[in-house]
């Protein structure tokens, strides 16, 4: 990790807080800087493009400390864990960490709901489907790259969707949702469609579910 990255780390960790209050908008990012000891222009150099720009790194930042955790507690067992169990544990760890910061969560998801950040929403759900998958030791790089990434990206939509909405203890809902989801993934046939129509297919999943909880916050 580079001077830059690192320094836009602790930027996200301090939004984090001021998000639920004012949203990603220039208002939080401005008081996350005041609290890194950084300048407006400092603020501007790492995200020129702003609120996208912020977004994009919080993201990134959120696949960074899963993987890192995932790394972390499985050091040792990861090799002969199998790969749907590496895969649910990475899902349950990206939880787990977006637990203390639901609203940040929601927050995001209706900001990417807006149509200009359509392509965004779907690159960044591929991005940390992929984080996933390349945790989980995936080196696939023909029709099978795309055909994991896109089962794996309804799977994870849903059970985030769940996740906004469960108040149980240790998230069980949540945790019994996503095991029925992973079933019914394993049940189904192996997928004929054209790599790129399954892409497609993920992109516009990415869409309706932002929108769907878009919804929601208006329905309040």
């Amino acid at each position: 990790m580079n001077a830059e990255q690192t320094i836009q780390h602790q930027l996200i960790e301090a939004v984090l807080s001021h998000i639920p209050f004012d949203g990603w908008s220039e208002t939080s990012l401005k008081l996350a800087a005041a609290d890194c000891g950084l300048s407006e222009a400092e603020l501007a150099a790492l995200f020129p493009a702003g609120i996208a720009d912020a977004i994009v790194a919080y993201g990134a930042y959120a696949d960074k400390m899963m993987a890192a955790e995932f790394e972390g507690r499985h050091h040792d067992d990861s090799a002969s864990m199998p790969v749907h169990i590496k895969i649910r544990t990475l899902i349950l760890i990206r939880l787990e960490q977006a637990a203390p910061h639901k609203e940040v969560v929601r927050r995001t998801l209706a900001v990417l709901a807006r149509p200009q950040y359509a392509k965004l929403a779907a690159k960044m759900l591929h991005d940390t489907v992929d984080a996933m998958w390349r945790a989980a030791g995936d080196t696939s790089t023909d029709y099978n790259f795309y055909t994991k990434r896109a089962s794996l990206s309804a799977v994870y939509s849903a059970t985030l969707l769940a996740f906004l909405s469960d108040n149980s203890a240790d998230m069980a809902k949540t945790e019994a949702f996503l095991d029925r989801r992973l079933a019914d993934i394993a049940r189904i046939p192996k997928l004929t469609k054209p790599a790129r129509g399954m892409a497609d297919m993920a992109g516009r999943m990415a869409m309706r579910f932002a929108s769907t909880v878009m919804s929601g916050r208006r329905a309040r």
